[in-house]
């Protein structure tokens, strides 16, 4: 192996030979093997035409992008060029071209045959972003459909490779040994103390580590704020001969070149955040402090938000770390975990397409024709998540009641832009850029208060908010959203008399428009139904209506983090065709009564509200009948009873209505509505006789069905009617034993002859004996009852033959 060879070197040979036979391979090659910037030019020889390779990040775009260049002794932007967002290093001469992945997904909308282009190379799919994802299986569909000549590679570090060749119709894999210098791995000794600081804890390693290793140190951290917080604890713990960089997305690309490169003299830390996983190759680096956090996007269906989470790395992104340490000389990698812990990591991180919002996915699907259930997707969408999505876009009047895509819907796929802020853009025009671009980027105002207000005075002129307000602005982040907006402005035309900012933000957020709950807590309810608050003592928090345009996800709660206030009028004007009179009576349970209002609304905001004088019967009636479902049927003795016998026959086979509670609430209408009339208070419910309408549940032939069967009375030798219990475990009656004298058949009810629990009373209306058994009865422990019972009621009769005797209830005269 020559001083410039790679250990990807060795497998290109197999790649170059699977692509000829299939045109397609899987090719896994472990960090530091080569691929990202070797496997491109090994296959220009085999292409007809540009090869187009994804990168997830776009520092990773540049960066491979400047290393092939080098490699063939050019420029960026001859043979090798890139493309991400707000930038491009391309030309005619251009046969490589690496992008991140949104741009992919635009060429394939804009010309699904992909014309010019001989092959796409999926980089470092392990990651499953949703745009890998999405790129690859409209690629596949593509290829099958209308170009069998376009080659696509998808290469990965540490994904299991057969699922994704069996997507691909059971594409070569080819794998690259690499060569990975050995790295000691070390662990803590007992758990990091709960009660230090995390930053504090990583401090404390890092200067642990450096006293202990030699070389360049790469930190993992989970982002920005965790990262310049470690760099100020870092101050003055080491001499000048160590620079310490920090490496981010959102940095300055010269800042992230510095980072990146070796550095000039003594040593150098890096702290980085997952960007530093794969991809970039930090030359001088000798040892990995991961401090065993990620940060994560997580989208919750259930309220429509989404919101970044901190949480342990999986084990793939630890061994991915690891493998830093020893991409050009042995390594040592500190572990900011004990051995034990380890098992308990989770084996791969989720993929985006689970976790994240999906509203561009269900516009790209759209705009393709497909609702996704027909396309190679390693990890199918989650149907919640995908549903919600669809439900934001129709609420944007970018997809029809159909979920077929709309004019609006097209011309918001076409911007670089998630659909809620493509939407202000089209509607609101140019003037709408800063606030789309601020919306899109992360917060540049750490610490200040949540109005938008701030952060667009900020981009406007960050001289002149400097000097007025004592929140410091991040001056990079501020440019980048200066610059994105002029390139927005670009895309859209100018528009008629267009809204203010805070008109802006709820074209962007038609959900979450919020109105001040009553009481002295800055709370909200949103349009979307949810709940939010504002934080105490932020003046946001006075306003009656407000936008938030960013929440943190909490699914009971959610704190706004940003918003700004909005004026009735200027709703009314946006939301003209959806705000609407609603006449709404229904139960109060504060009140205890059925409520009459007449309501207008804009989704779940009440902006007026009215006494609705004159309510239809029909109308106060449902009124009731929800108070019924809240406070229960008010069952009387007899309405139990009928509802027992109901249960009893059908219990036996018989063809009755479901008379359980749960059963006739069901049907409640149809039984029970009829005769709520007048009824408006919890004291007429409560008084109810549901007797009368339970009847009434029943036609005439049922009725008498039941009558017959389960009959509410057992009718005495007498002729008394004793009432029968249907509760218990056995229909029963209670009788005084005299009264049975005669009967020699045991009663029974129901089509299957059930015999009646009979509790047999003395006298003195004492029970004596419980049987579902008369005849053998008066065979048997009678005897017993007899000699017993003719010393206490001497005046009764205690025939020897009960079978032969009179019932009867009277007692002998005195003296016989």
């Amino acid at each position: 192996m020559t001083r410039n060879a790679l250990p990807i070197d060795a497998a290109l040979p197999g790649l170059i030979s699977a692509l000829r036979a299939e045109g397609v391979a899987v090719l896994m090659a472990p960090p530091g093997a080569g691929k990202t910037t070797r496997v491109p030019l090994a296959l220009l020889p085999e292409v007809t035409g540009r090869i187009v390779m994804l990168e997830p990040r776009r520092l990773a775009a540049r960066a491979a992008a400047e290393r092939m260049a080098e490699t063939l002794g050019e420029r960026v932007g001859e043979t090798v060029g890139y493309r991400i967002r707000g930038e491009a290093k391309a030309s005619k001469t251009t046969r490589i071209e690496v992008v991140t992945e949104g741009i992919l997904t635009r060429m394939l909308q804009s010309d699904p045959e992909l014309s010019g282009v001989g092959c796409v190379i999926f980089d470092e799919f392990h990651e499953r972003s949703l745009n890998a994802d999405l790129g690859l299986a409209l690629t596949w569909e593509a290829r099958g459909a209308l170009r069998d000549d376009l080659k696509i590679v998808v290469m990965s570090a540490t994904l299991d490779a057969e699922p994704v060749a069996a997507l691909l119709g059971g594409a070569p894999v080819v794998v690259s040994e690499g060569r990975a210098f050995p790295v000691e791995t070390r662990w803590l000794d007992r758990p990091v103390d709960r009660s230090m600081r995390f930053e504090a804890a990583v401090a404390g390693l890092i200067t642990q580590a450096v006293a202990e290793t030699t070389g360049g140190v790469l930190v993992f951290l989970p982002g920005e704020g965790e990262i310049r917080r470690v760099e100020g604890m870092l101050a003055g713990r080491f001499g000048p001969e160590v620079a310490i960089r920090p490496l981010f997305g959102t940095m300055e690309f010269a800042a992230q070149r510095a980072a990146i490169e070796p550095a000039p003299s003594g040593r150098k830390i890096v702290l980085a955040t997952a960007i530093a996983e794969t991809s970039l190759t930090i030359q001088d680096v000798r040892v990995v402090i991961d401090a065993g956090r990620a940060r994560r996007l997580r989208f919750d269906p259930a309220s429509g938000m989404a919101r970044l989470v901190t949480e342990r790395v999986s084990r793939a992104e630890a061994e991915q770390r690891r493998g830093r340490a020893g991409r050009v000389a042995e390594g040592t990698c500190y572990r900011m975990w004990t051995r034990g812990e380890e098992g308990a990591l989770p084996a791969f991180a989720p993929p985006e397409i689970e976790v994240a919002d999906l509203s561009g996915l269900a516009l790209e699907l759209a705009l393709w024709g497909s609702d996704g259930s027909d396309l190679a997707f390693l990890t199918p969408p989650p149907a919640p998540a995908l549903a919600e999505a669809r439900a934001v876009l129709r609420g944007l009047g970018a997809l029809d009641e159909g979920g077929r895509i709309t004019p609006h819907g097209r011309a918001l796929a076409a911007l670089p832009l998630h659909p809620r802020l493509g939407h202000m853009l089209v509607t609101a025009g140019p003037t709408s850029a800063p606030l789309a671009a601020l919306l899109a980027e992360r917060d540049p105002l750490r610490g200040a208060p949540a109005d938008l207000a701030l952060r667009l005075a900020a981009i406007a002129n960050p001289k002149a908010y400097e000097a007025r307000h004592p929140w410091p602005a991040h001056r990079g982040t501020i440019e980048r959203i200066r610059t994105e907006a002029k390139r927005l402005e670009r895309l859209v035309r100018p528009v008629a008399d267009p809204p203010d900012p805070a008109g802006m933000a709820a074209l962007s957020y038609p959900d979450r428009i919020g109105l001040r709950r009553k009481g002295d807590q800055p709370r909200y309810i949103l349009s979307g139904g949810k709940g939010a608050l504002v934080a105490e003592g932020d003046p946001l928090g006075a306003a009656r209506l407000l936008v938030a345009t960013d929440l943190d996800g909490d699914t009971r709660e959610a704190r706004i983090r940003q918003g700004t206030p909005i004026s009735e009028a200027e709703l009314r004007v946006l939301f003209t065709d959806q705000i609407c009179w609603h006449d709404i009576c229904e139960w109060s349970k504060r009140d205890g009564r059925v409520v009459a209002r007449r309501q207008e609304k804009l989704g779940a905001l009440v902006l007026d509200d009215r006494v609705w004088k004159d309510a239809p019967p029909e109308a106060l009636a449902q009124g009731a009948l929800d108070g019924i479902r809240q406070l229960g049927l008010p069952f009387s003795a007899a309405a139990r009873r009928l509802q027992a016998r109901v249960e009893l026959l059908r219990g036996q086979g018989a063809e009755l209505p479901d008379f359980t509670d749960a059963g006739l609430l069901a049907r409640a209408e149809d039984w029970l509505l009829p005769h709520l009339a007048g009824k408006r208070t919890e004291t007429d419910l409560r008084n109810l006789d549901l007797l009368s309408p339970l009847r009434s549940a029943l036609d005439w032939e049922q009725m008498k069905l039941v009558d017959r069967l389960a009959p509410a009375h057992f009718e005495t030798p007498l002729g008394r009617r004793v009432p029968i219990d249907y509760g218990g475990e056995a229909p029963g009656i209670e009788i005084r034993l005299q009264e049975m004298f005669g009967v020699t058949s045991h009663p029974t009810v129901g089509p299957k002859r059930l015999p009646l629990r009979i509790t047999l009373l003395s006298p003195g209306q004492k029970p004596i004996q419980v049987t579902m058994d008369l005849p053998g009865f008066w065979d048997g422990s009678y005897a017993d009852v007899r000699k017993d019972m003719r010393g206490r009621y001497p005046r009764h009769p205690w025939p020897e033959n009960p079978r032969e005797a009179d019932p009867t209830l009277r007692a002998k005269p005195r003296g016989t």
